[in-house]
């Protein structure tokens, strides 16, 4: 709809095209030859370029999640990559490996996602060359919240959790392309994440067992991929511990439907509701 409204006359024939020139104060020491660029023949340059920026806008969705519970961290996710109704991929990689101990997830643009978390690997690595130990899990999330920060408002889109465990403990943060970092106990991030809340909602408790956990994530995941269509592929469950992280799950959306809900008849959407 943004492409019906943007006015693409300046394409229809040549013109004289007006230009922009950078500031005096700019100038110094700089070939003014080449500091000139055209601009689009419209009254409304600002106009412009805000509708222009909507038709390339990304339209995305995806499902992860991360709690900690007495036995450690679970981080659950799914594996399809969309683009509004096109689903390109149902095998993407959405939990990033920065090292043995620390994990990060990908929810938003997975180019932003995934070069971001690539730069924090390496600047991890960098870290515990320099200084003979590991990074911890407050360290690393706040070097990824200084990243977005700097490029809050130019178009970035990452939703990131940031999980690991280092001598202080496990540790779990949010953080987004706003700058925004936060730390906490339960998080879920993503187009479907209002259906994995509700789900984890009802089954978390800080007491429960390893593999009630898992389970949980993996259940969660499930759900969200059930109700959002641009959510589904594969759920992958990696479990942290102090001895690092390990993948523990990785299943198919559709075989766990018929693990969950044996017969049509057995599923919320299509039993008889008794009350």
């Amino acid at each position: 709809m943004g492409a019906a409204m943007l006015d693409l006359s300046l394409l229809e024939g040549p013109h004289k095209a007006s230009t922009r020139q950078l500031p005096q104060e700019l100038r110094h020491g700089v070939d003014t030859a080449t500091t000139s660029f055209a601009l689009p023949q419209v009254q409304d340059i600002d106009a412009f370029e805000r509708q222009a920026m909507e038709c390339v806008k990304p339209a995305h969705g995806t499902t992860t999640l991360g709690f900690m519970f007495q036995g450690g961290i679970i981080v659950a996710v799914d594996s399809r990559a969309s683009m509004g109704t096109y689903i390109s991929s149902q095998t993407v990689k959405k939990v990033i490996e920065t090292n043995p101990y620390l994990l990060g997830t990908m929810a938003g643009g997975a180019a932003d996602c995934s070069f971001w978390h690539r730069t924090l690997g390496m600047q991890c690595r960098l870290y515990e060359l320099s200084n003979g130990k590991r990074i911890t899990v407050t360290a690393a999330s706040k070097i990824f919240a200084n990243y977005m920060f700097q490029y809050k408002g130019m178009g970035l889109s990452v939703g990131s959790m940031i999980a690991g465990w280092d001598p202080q403990g496990p540790g779990l943060y949010y953080v987004d392309s706003d700058g925004q970092r936060t730390k906490g106990q339960v998080f879920s991030v993503g187009s479907g994440s209002l259906y994995a809340y509700g789900v984890l909602d009802e089954g978390y408790k800080w007491d429960m067992s390893v593999e009630d956990a898992i389970e949980l994530g993996q259940r969660s995941i499930y759900h969200a991929t059930f109700r959002d269509a641009v959510s589904g592929g594969t759920v992958s469950v990696y479990h942290v511990t102090e001895k690092g992280w390990t993948k523990v799950r990785g299943e198919d959306v559709g075989e766990l439907h018929y693990k969950y809900y044996k017969t049509p008849e057995d599923h919320p959407c299509n039993g008889n509701l008794q009350l």
